[in-house]
């Protein structure tokens, strides 16, 4: 039992011994400061996100800035003897990382990598076609309306398909992070309905010859899309997975993905109902919200005597037709809008919005009963399952509670809109 209580030194939490590096050339391999931690390990390491048998246990993982070419280095102090541990063997580190990386080529050897790093830094390209550039900061957003080109970096995203075999084996290598920052993440099929919006950034290494600069590119990031059939002849994308890389997170980079150029692509389409997003996280949710809110504001449909007249048919199709937003988004976006348009001090007012919102958020539960008593008018027994159900003063506590986190979310979003709208 002893023994046992001593194997606690042996046990690692994933997420503060790995670290990661993007790193540009030689020099960055030494750059500590370049290093950034996962924010989940459980799809690698399972629920507990812990590494048993190793005492100061250590995993780094470089990738380098463009083909994202790995290389991972497990240290240690110590590891725990299977002859002392009675029969416990130390987690296998460098096989869970290998099962993450879909070809299964990385390397082990520094140096190995370092000649890989110099080969490639200078020629690696894009995959795909390119669909936008931009810039951050953006031009007039320095100080006094102005921002050096010094201070500016430089965005290009690139269009491609699962159909070209050459950028799916470099996306294989960035899918190789999703599994550290996106929870649920499962790597898409080889389908030709797949796109994906990858992100670099363009900058420029002068090699110690001030007449020769080159420039290069970093990969920061994707968007992935599938495009699924919308009845009788349109295509419906779905945006399913985006991974912006830690380095190039809080540049707007998502932002403008789901703002602009996605948006921007898909529009030029004439067989596109609209864009619809897999359950989104609350991060992307609250982006696509304020993005589709500033729109939606200017519609005539969503003047502030239509929003507290109710949501319509017209909110619908206005929405659909000029932005490509599907029902279930413009119901979210018209209820965002008619809290901003509500008077909350006018009493009527604020419970006519109450009761709009709660009328939504219940109607599930009420579907549910209502099936249920439709069964139960046919002979099924349906006693279990109404055991089952909250009573109706439960109900309405977490009804109430859930309204109380709405509005909370929405109050945010109007916030936004009111700091980014002209």
């Amino acid at each position: 039992m002893s023994n046992l209580s001593n194997l606690k030194g042996f046990v690692s939490c994933a997420l503060d011994c790995t670290r990661f590096r993007l790193v540009r050339d030689e020099a960055d391999t030494e750059n500590e400061d370049l290093a950034f931690k996962p924010e989940m390990a459980h799809q690698i390491f399972g629920e507990s996100e812990s590494i048993f048998g190793y005492r100061d246990l250590r995993v780094d993982v470089m990738a380098s800035a463009g083909a994202l070419d790995l290389f991972f280095d497990i240290s240690y102090s110590k590891k725990v003897d299977e002859l002392h541990a009675e029969g416990l063997k130390a987690d296998d580190v460098e096989k869970a990382l290998a099962a993450i990386v879909e070809d299964g080529c990385y390397y082990t050897s520094l140096d190995e990598f370092k000649r890989v790093l110099a080969s490639k830094s200078d020629s690696f390209q894009p995959f795909g076609t390119k669909v936008d550039e931009f810039r951050y900061p953006a031009v007039g957003a320095g100080k006094g309306g102005e921002s050096s080109q010094a201070e500016q970096r430089t965005f290009e995203v690139y269009v491609s398909s699962a159909t070209d075999a050459e950028y799916m084996k470099f996306h294989s290598r960035l899918e190789m992070f999703s599994f550290w920052f996106i929870d649920g993440f499962s790597r898409v099929e080889i389908d030709p309905f797949w796109m994906f919006f990858t992100v670099y950034e363009r900058y420029e290494a002068d090699n110690n010859n001030e007449a020769a600069i080159e420039p290069r590119y970093a990969t920061v990031g994707y968007l992935a899309a599938y495009k699924y059939y919308s009845y009788p002849n349109k295509v419906r994308p779905r945006i399913s997975q985006i991974l912006i890389l830690p380095p190039f997170q809080k540049l707007g980079i998502a932002t403008r993905l789901i703002e602009h150029t996605t948006y921007e692509y898909f529009s030029k389409l004439d067989n596109v109902a609209d864009i619809t997003f897999e359950e989104p996280i609350e991060a992307i949710q609250h982006i696509r919200s304020v993005i589709d809110a500033r729109r939606c504001k200017m519609l005539p449909a969503f003047t502030k005597d239509k929003l507290l007249a109710g949501f319509s048919k017209e909110m619908l199709e206005q929405a659909r037709k000029h932005h490509l937003i599907n029902a279930k988004q413009c119901r979210v976006v018209y209820e965002i809008l008619r809290l901003g348009a509500s008077d909350l001090d006018n009493e009527e007012q604020y419970r006519a919005y109450r009761i709009e919102v709660k009328k939504r958020l219940n109607m599930n539960y009420s579907k549910h009963r209502r099936d249920l008593a439709r069964a139960k008018k046919r002979g099924v027994d349906v006693t279990a399952a109404l055991c089952g159900l909250p009573s109706v003063a439960e109900r309405i506590e977490s009804l109430n509670a859930e309204y109380k986190e709405v509005e909370e979310i929405y109050g945010l979003v109007l916030q936004k809109l009111l700091l980014t709208t002209p």
